[in-house]
Protein backbone atom coordinates (compact mmCIF):
# COMPACT_ATOMS: atom_id res chain seq x y z
CA UNK A 1 0.00 0.00 0.00
CA UNK A 2 1.36 3.40 -0.96
CA UNK A 3 1.24 6.36 1.43
CA UNK A 4 -1.46 7.87 -0.76
CA UNK A 5 -3.68 4.91 0.01
CA UNK A 6 -3.37 3.39 -3.43
CA UNK A 7 -1.53 0.19 -4.15
CA UNK A 8 0.96 -0.21 -6.95
CA UNK A 9 -0.63 -2.19 -9.71
CA UNK A 10 1.01 -5.58 -10.16
CA UNK A 11 2.68 -5.90 -13.52
CA UNK A 12 1.19 -8.59 -15.74
CA UNK A 13 4.02 -11.06 -16.36
CA UNK A 14 2.70 -11.71 -19.88
CA UNK A 15 2.75 -7.99 -20.73
CA UNK A 16 6.04 -6.88 -22.28
CA UNK A 17 8.13 -4.51 -20.20
CA UNK A 18 8.19 -1.55 -22.58
CA UNK A 19 10.09 0.64 -20.12
CA UNK A 20 12.57 -2.01 -18.98
CA UNK A 21 15.33 -0.90 -21.38
CA UNK A 22 15.17 2.64 -19.95
CA UNK A 23 15.19 1.26 -16.39
CA UNK A 24 18.22 -0.90 -17.21
CA UNK A 25 20.15 2.13 -18.50
CA UNK A 26 19.75 3.86 -15.14
CA UNK A 27 20.20 0.73 -12.94
CA UNK A 28 24.01 0.87 -13.23
CA UNK A 29 24.76 -1.98 -10.80
CA UNK A 30 22.06 -4.23 -12.32
CA UNK A 31 20.53 -5.12 -8.97
CA UNK A 32 16.95 -4.56 -10.13
CA UNK A 33 16.44 -1.25 -8.35
CA UNK A 34 17.58 2.32 -8.85
CA UNK A 35 19.58 3.72 -5.95
CA UNK A 36 21.11 7.12 -5.27
CA UNK A 37 24.44 5.72 -6.50
CA UNK A 38 22.82 4.57 -9.75
CA UNK A 39 21.43 8.07 -10.33
CA UNK A 40 24.79 9.67 -9.47
CA UNK A 41 26.46 7.40 -12.06
CA UNK A 42 23.74 8.18 -14.60
CA UNK A 43 24.11 11.93 -14.21
CA UNK A 44 27.92 11.82 -13.98
CA UNK A 45 28.24 12.95 -17.61
CA UNK A 46 26.75 16.38 -16.99
CA UNK A 47 28.10 19.36 -15.08
CA UNK A 48 28.29 18.60 -11.39
CA UNK A 49 26.61 20.90 -8.92
CA UNK A 50 26.47 21.20 -5.14
CA UNK A 51 22.76 20.53 -5.33
CA UNK A 52 23.13 17.15 -7.07
CA UNK A 53 22.65 15.10 -3.90
CA UNK A 54 19.51 17.04 -3.01
CA UNK A 55 18.12 16.65 -6.54
CA UNK A 56 18.91 12.93 -6.60
CA UNK A 57 17.33 12.50 -3.16
CA UNK A 58 14.21 14.27 -4.36
CA UNK A 59 14.03 12.13 -7.49
CA UNK A 60 14.23 8.95 -5.41
CA UNK A 61 11.67 10.11 -2.86
CA UNK A 62 9.17 11.15 -5.54
CA UNK A 63 9.33 7.77 -7.28
CA UNK A 64 9.84 5.57 -4.20
CA UNK A 65 6.21 4.76 -3.45
CA UNK A 66 6.98 2.04 -0.89
CA UNK A 67 9.59 4.26 0.82
CA UNK A 68 12.35 1.65 0.93
CA UNK A 69 14.98 4.06 -0.42
CA UNK A 70 15.07 2.57 -3.93
CA UNK A 71 13.03 2.77 -7.11
CA UNK A 72 11.97 -0.68 -8.27
CA UNK A 73 10.77 -1.32 -11.81
CA UNK A 74 7.04 -1.07 -10.98
CA UNK A 75 7.62 2.30 -9.34
CA UNK A 76 9.72 3.46 -12.30
CA UNK A 77 7.02 2.33 -14.71
CA UNK A 78 4.35 4.13 -12.71
CA UNK A 79 6.30 7.41 -12.67
CA UNK A 80 6.99 7.24 -16.39
CA UNK A 81 3.38 6.38 -17.16
CA UNK A 82 2.39 9.52 -15.23
CA UNK A 83 5.03 11.56 -17.09
CA UNK A 84 3.85 10.24 -20.45
CA UNK A 85 0.27 11.03 -19.60
CA UNK A 86 1.31 14.62 -18.97
CA UNK A 87 3.56 14.75 -22.03
CA UNK A 88 0.96 13.26 -24.35
CA UNK A 89 -1.57 15.87 -23.25
CA UNK A 90 0.83 18.62 -24.40
CA UNK A 91 2.19 19.30 -27.85
CA UNK A 92 5.86 18.55 -28.38
CA UNK A 93 6.52 22.25 -28.90
CA UNK A 94 5.16 23.07 -25.46
CA UNK A 95 7.56 20.75 -23.69
CA UNK A 96 6.68 17.60 -21.82
CA UNK A 97 8.62 14.37 -21.76
CA UNK A 98 9.69 14.60 -18.12
CA UNK A 99 12.28 12.07 -17.02
CA UNK A 100 13.00 10.80 -20.52
CA UNK A 101 13.80 14.34 -21.66
CA UNK A 102 16.33 14.49 -18.82
CA UNK A 103 17.78 11.17 -19.99
CA UNK A 104 18.12 12.60 -23.50
CA UNK A 105 19.82 15.78 -22.26
CA UNK A 106 22.35 13.77 -20.25
CA UNK A 107 23.18 11.65 -23.29
CA UNK A 108 23.38 14.66 -25.66
CA UNK A 109 26.91 15.68 -24.67
CA UNK A 110 27.21 18.54 -27.18
CA UNK A 111 23.69 19.84 -26.52
CA UNK A 112 22.69 19.97 -30.19
CA UNK A 113 19.34 18.24 -29.67
CA UNK A 114 20.48 15.09 -31.48
CA UNK A 115 22.22 11.95 -30.24
CA UNK A 116 25.17 11.39 -32.53
CA UNK A 117 27.12 8.17 -32.89
CA UNK A 118 29.68 9.60 -30.45
CA UNK A 119 26.99 10.64 -27.95
CA UNK A 120 25.49 7.15 -27.92
CA UNK A 121 28.86 5.37 -27.86
CA UNK A 122 30.10 7.56 -25.00
CA UNK A 123 26.96 7.05 -22.95
CA UNK A 124 26.83 3.30 -23.52
CA UNK A 125 30.45 3.02 -22.36
CA UNK A 126 29.80 5.23 -19.30
CA UNK A 127 26.71 3.16 -18.41
CA UNK A 128 28.72 -0.06 -18.64
CA UNK A 129 27.06 -1.44 -21.78
CA UNK A 130 29.33 -3.09 -24.32
CA UNK A 131 28.29 -1.62 -27.68
CA UNK A 132 30.20 -1.95 -30.93
CA UNK A 133 30.12 0.67 -33.66
CA UNK A 134 27.73 -1.60 -35.55
CA UNK A 135 25.46 -1.76 -32.47
CA UNK A 136 25.41 2.05 -32.29
CA UNK A 137 24.66 2.32 -36.02
CA UNK A 138 21.78 -0.15 -35.60
CA UNK A 139 20.43 1.86 -32.66
CA UNK A 140 20.50 5.04 -34.73
CA UNK A 141 18.67 3.31 -37.59
CA UNK A 142 16.13 1.89 -35.12
CA UNK A 143 15.53 5.42 -33.86
CA UNK A 144 14.86 6.65 -37.39
CA UNK A 145 18.10 8.60 -37.69
CA UNK A 146 21.17 8.37 -39.85
CA UNK A 147 24.93 8.38 -39.27
CA UNK A 148 25.23 12.06 -40.18
CA UNK A 149 22.44 13.54 -38.06
CA UNK A 150 22.02 10.99 -35.28
CA UNK A 151 18.64 10.64 -33.57
CA UNK A 152 16.15 13.02 -31.99
CA UNK A 153 14.39 12.71 -28.65
CA UNK A 154 11.62 10.72 -30.36
CA UNK A 155 14.31 8.47 -31.81
CA UNK A 156 15.65 7.77 -28.33
CA UNK A 157 12.17 6.70 -27.26
CA UNK A 158 12.06 4.28 -30.18
CA UNK A 159 15.51 2.92 -29.32
CA UNK A 160 14.43 2.32 -25.74
CA UNK A 161 11.10 0.88 -26.91
CA UNK A 162 9.13 3.43 -24.94
CA UNK A 163 7.60 5.16 -27.95
CA UNK A 164 4.01 5.77 -26.87
CA UNK A 165 2.88 7.64 -29.95
CA UNK A 166 0.86 5.38 -32.23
Amino acid sequence: MCPTGTALRPRDAAKPSRLKPAFDVIDADRDGKISRDDLRAFYAGRRASEDDDDVIGTMISVADFNKDGYVEYDEFERVLDLEYGKANSKSKSNGGGGLMEDVFKVMDKDGDGRLSHDDLKSYMKCAGFAATDDDIKAMIRLGGGDETDGVSFDGLLKILAVDTVA
